[in-house]
């Protein structure tokens, strides 16, 4: 009699634990990157009554006689399926699309969330908003990113600065009209940068010489002639060789020296008008940052002022062997432990990773259909557990009225 009011205790226990997970996973609905979490149940210890015996030449054997001792927590998993995308419309808001978790930094224990309810602070720490824990992954060197290095918090300056660049290299496209006459002239003026970011102007002129197949440059600055030489091209007008492109000046105004080379290897000679332009150089103003764009492979790229853009830093996504296995701390954060495995962090889209969506947030996976079934199961067997014992307990009162 004693067995069955325990047992009947042990699923009272049980199915409220069960109540209390539902009501936690109904409660965070709405929830950002939250994950749901299921209860099941395990019999307990079952007392022995009589042990099995086996067969013999005149009688079968006999089953075991055994009484259980009631219900108890089997596990309690949290399932981390992803959820519904919901576009907010913020770059800063981040979703991750398949496998992984972003890595937060509290001061120097790493954490992992799948909200990616981001901003960049005051001080540019790319920080998340539930929590003010930074957001972890690699900064970039002179707009090189190296993800084999130690992952670090971001951080965007708001107000830094992309330093101006002399130009050093410019590079010509075009044709020079294979018909022109010996000392037919072709301008083009180059724009390039000098050390301070200041726009230079050189004009570079093409001569046809008289050795066939070949143009005389020369580039002028101020007026002066600031470099020279040739260029020749084969019977099928594609370029062939040419002098060194080397031009140098002093712009002055407090600017060092301005010194670049000439690329003529695009250029071509057919029977077609001349036309010569800059297809590209490398130096620019200085800007500062107006703006930060997010991509997929969580790049962080920098849009400045002078119409130039630059990678800043790339964001980092943690993977595990037993994503169940993590154990949860609250603000939407999950901790590794002895069974998640050990943490593989890379860049998103490689090694099984998921890629980042940003302008979105994950929703939680809470399906609510099934919580309220599960909240009906669940209330129906604390309802039968606690008809064990009042039955149990009417029954011993029986036994009580005996001795009258």
């Amino acid at each position: 009699m004693m067995r069955s009011l325990f047992a009947g205790v042990s699923g009272l226990l049980t199915h409220q634990t069960r109540m209390d997970v539902i009501g936690n996973n109904i409660a965070n609905v709405n929830t950002v990157g939250y994950k749901a979490s299921r209860v099941t149940f395990k019999d307990m210890l079952y007392q022995t009554m009589q042990a099995a015996t086996r067969p013999t030449s005149s009688r079968g054997g006999t089953n075991p006689k055994q009484v259980g001792l009631g219900v108890q927590i089997g596990s309690i998993d949290v399932l981390h399926t992803e959820g519904n995308l919901q576009p907010t419309g913020v770059q800063t808001d981040l979703a991750i699309r398949g496998n992984g978790f972003f890595v937060l930094l509290d001061g120097s224990e790493q954490l992992y969330t799948r909200a990616g309810v981001f901003d960049i602070d005051s001080e540019g720490w790319l920080v998340s908003k539930t929590s003010g824990m930074r957001v972890a992954g690699w900064m970039a060197n002179n707009g090189q990113i190296d993800p084999n290095q130690p992952v670090q918090a971001i951080q965007i300056p708001k107000n830094q600065t992309l330093p101006a660049q002399a130009t050093t290299s410019v590079v010509l496209e075009g044709n020079l009209d294979a018909g022109a006459a010996t000392g037919t002239t072709v301008q083009r003026s180059v724009t390039v940068y000098d050390s301070l970011g200041r726009q230079q102007q050189v004009v570079v002129t093409f001569t046809r010489a008289a050795t066939a197949n070949q143009w005389d440059w020369v580039a002028q600055y101020g007026g002066n002639s600031v470099g020279s030489g040739s260029v020749t091209f084969d019977a099928s007008g594609q370029y062939n060789s040419g002098s060194p492109g080397s031009v140098t000046f002093n712009p002055g105004g407090g600017a060092s020296a301005v010194s670049f080379s000439l690329d003529f290897t695009r250029l071509t000679q057919s029977a077609d008008p001349s036309e010569v332009s800059v297809r590209s150089q490398d130096g620019f103003p200085a800007g500062t940052l107006e703006e930060i764009r997010i991509d997929g492979t969580g790049t962080v790229t920098g849009i400045f002022s002078n119409g130039l853009t630059r990678d800043l830093a790339q964001l980092a996504l943690a993977s595990f062997p037993n994503p169940g296995g993590l154990e949860q701390v609250g603000e939407t954060v999950f901790r590794a432990s002895q069974n998640s495995g050990l943490v593989h962090v890379g860049t998103p889209g490689s090694g099984g990773r998921g890629i980042v969506t940003p302008g979105n947030l994950e929703m939680s996976n809470v399906n609510l259909s099934e919580e309220f079934t599960s909240m009906i199961v669940t209330q129906r067997g604390f309802q039968a557990n606690s008809r064990i014992i009042t039955a149990s307990d009417e029954m011993l009162q029986e036994l009580v009225n005996l001795k009258r």
